[in-house]
């Protein structure tokens, strides 16, 4: 069975996608994964695949920080190079980030071709910088190419887990009814401003009949430790949910924060969205990343605002008021933006 090499370490869109493109073709290639210590990936990798370790960083601070970087950047490519050899891989496939570096210089080294990923509709530093010496970058939302006119790209979409794909019931702390679904999500870390621009207009749409999740992730003080309200039968709050393929699955309507991993979740089920970019993103990435979903009818940008103002409340609102709903969801079901794992694995193939 051919070797294939995962490179992806650091926050979750850059491990997540990685773990789930693994899952889907694991019984085609035995997986080695390359990580970084004290990152995401010593906690989740482990648990499936073999994880080898490598000390890299950004190339940040003065210029001797930035020479002394530079270093262990060289040496830890060559340590790649060295690593590919002694696991005679056949093929690289990486999620960009500070441990993609290494890994294509390695792989130059040592002849080995390499698959490089990127899920933001603007592509990350090293992405940019090194994805042309890579044999191909496979793009997660498909205006990331203009940035790339030196690369061979192709659009695949970006890996999610299984159960994304798959029907599923509501789990059973989910409100009962016949009132809209509305799943608002913030991501693992949550977004409290966003937080603060729902929990204002939650009385409007408790009052409107609605059936409101409210994941605010782990940051948010106001809402911490706090479950199911008695008073509100109608809404949950939650810091986090494993099962947001079933939630957003069934929902009408997500609320959400515009990253990589939120876009491809919304778009393999197919939600209907309201999507309010993070404004401080890397190069703005979340309000093109919004802008692709929006492009085609199927999210509405809200930027975030000061919860006194009443944008947010009035986009509900005319979307709850008319059939805009309904003309969202056939937009996301017109779509394509399926098996993306199918699409990279014929990349891997044709250069292996």
């Amino acid at each position: 069975m051919p070797r294939l090499l995962i490179a992806a370490s650091g926050t979750g869109g850059h491990i997540y996608p990685a773990l789930s493109f693994a899952d889907s073709l694991s019984n085609f290639w035995e997986i080695e994964w390359l990580g970084v210590s004290n990152r995401l990936d010593v906690e989740l990798v482990p648990k499936k695949y073999n994880l080898n370790k490598l000390k890299v960083g950004g190339l940040q601070g003065n210029i001797f920080r930035k020479m002394f970087d530079l270093c262990k950047l060289l040496f830890a490519s060559i340590q790649v190079s060295v690593l590919l050899r002694q696991k005679e891989i056949s093929v690289i496939f990486t999620t960009g980030g500070y441990i993609s570096a290494p890994c294509i210089i390695g792989a130059k080294i040592a002849g080995i071709p390499i698959v490089l990923h990127e899920s933001n509709a603007i592509p990350g530093k090293v992405t940019r910088l090194m994805g042309r010496f890579c044999d191909h970058v496979a793009l997660g939302i498909p205006s990331a190419s203009e940035y790339l006119q030196k690369c061979r790209t192709s659009f695949t979409g970006t890996p999610v887990r299984s159960e994304f794909l798959l029907d599923k019931s509501l789990p059973s702390w989910v409100p009962l009814g016949e009132g809209l679904l509305i799943v608002v999500m913030g991501g693992s870390q949550g977004a409290v401003k966003m937080n603060e621009m729902v929990r204002k207009i939650l009385p409007f749409l408790i009052g409107k009949g609605c059936r409101v999740v409210h994941l605010t992730g782990k940051n948010d003080c106001f809402y911490r430790n706090r479950d199911k309200d008695k008073s509100q039968p109608n809404l949950v709050v939650r810091d986090f949910s494993d099962e947001i393929p079933a939630l957003l699955r069934n929902a009408d309507l997500a609320i959400s924060r515009s990253g990589a991993g939120a876009i491809c979740e919304l778009m393999v089920t197919k939600t209907p969205s309201i999507l309010i970019p993070f404004p401080s993103s890397t190069d703005q990435h979340q309000e093109l990343n919004a802008a692709y979903m929006a492009r085609f009818g199927g999210a509405i940008i809200v930027n975030q605002h000061d919860p006194e103002k009443n944008i947010l409340k009035n986009i509900v609102s005319n979307l709850l008021d008319s059939n805009s709903l309904s003309e969202m969801k056939l937009n996301m079901n017109n779509h394509d933006y399926s098996y993306p794992e199918k699409k990279i694995f014929e990349i891997i193939n044709s250069i292996s």
